[in-house]
């Protein structure tokens, strides 16, 4: 992997959604699976994307991207949650590793924004820690409706652009190599039925993005 020149973080992008248009279509190629890069990646890995998603058991992260090992350098929350561990583990995928660009990946169907909604409507909030990334969600959900978004669709989207803004916010690492071009981060809506994903929120990607609202 030595000697490979590191991606822009535009073209890291294209590289993702190229894979997922593969798996949308059926038309996979599965690279980076064989021996050979099991071998090439065993004393180093150089991952082009940090992938931060939710827990959910249907958003493997290598599968609906069509990737490999060593691609991807994935972080997965409830509710794609971010606490102190989940920075760090983000900014280690780009700092220490290189990697071009973040992903913050939600989808529908998500359990804890509906959770975190039924919360919002008065009902009851559950027991545990799974209330802690219910309440992290509840900002989300909140803001969604203070700017007229009832659909579940539309506080899903709130709650990525909120999470995309929160690391950038949150991580002096990520802006600033944000700031001077060498990272984008990107938020990506999930749809479980067609498997396609859409970009929702973008920071840092030079060519210009059609989001999805």
């Amino acid at each position: 992997m030595t000697g490979i020149p590191p991606l822009t973080p535009d073209a890291a992008f294209e590289m993702l959604l190229a894979g997922n248009q593969r798996f949308t279509t059926g038309a996979l190629e599965h690279p980076n699976q064989d021996a050979a890069r099991r071998m090439e990646t065993a004393p180093v890995q150089r991952p082009f994307a940090v992938m931060f998603g939710c827990s959910d058991s249907r958003l493997a992260a290598e599968i609906i991207f069509d990737r490999g090992l060593g691609d991807l350098f994935v972080v997965r929350t409830a509710g794609h949650v971010a606490g102190a561990e989940v920075l760090g583990s983000i900014e280690y995928g780009v700092s220490v590793l290189d990697s071009p660009l973040v992903v913050v990946l939600g989808h529908d169907s998500c359990g804890a924004v509906a959770a975190a909604t039924a919360a919002a409507d008065g009902g009851s909030t559950p027991a545990g820690f799974v209330r802690d990334v219910v309440e992290r969600v509840t900002p989300s959900v909140l803001a969604a409706r203070a700017a007229g978004h009832e659909a579940p669709e539309e506080i899903l989207h709130e709650h990525i652009r909120r999470t995309v803004d929160q690391l950038l916010e949150r991580s002096r690492v990520l802006a600033e190599r944000v700031a001077d071009g060498r990272l984008a981060v990107a938020g990506l809506s999930y749809r479980l039925a067609d498997g396609s994903a859409r970009l929702v929120a973008a920071k840092g990607l030079r060519e210009d993005p059609v989001l999805t609202r």
